[in-house]
């Protein structure tokens, strides 16, 4: 059996860019849900998006592709 590697994530950009934008007006975090990083996912639901301070920083991020999620892999488009 061979082990298939993908220079991408599964995941998509404009997804977790929405949900980054949720974190503006209602629940923080729910992009690190959707990318598996659990933790970080409930670090961001108990301080706001850290204040809504890596919010913004996360909404920068995944515009410029620099977002991976939870094994390292860019977001693709």
């Amino acid at each position: 059996m061979a082990n298939y590697v993908t220079g991408t994530s599964d995941k998509k950009k404009g997804t977790a860019l929405l949900l980054c934008c949720i974190g503006f007006v209602g629940v923080g975090g729910l992009h690190y849900f959707y990318v598996g990083r659990y933790g970080k996912g409930l670090l961001y639901i108990f301080t706001c998006g850290l204040f809504f301070i890596g919010t913004i920083m996360d909404l920068i991020k995944i515009a410029s592709g620099g977002f991976t999620d939870n094994v390292g892999a860019p977001l693709r488009e």
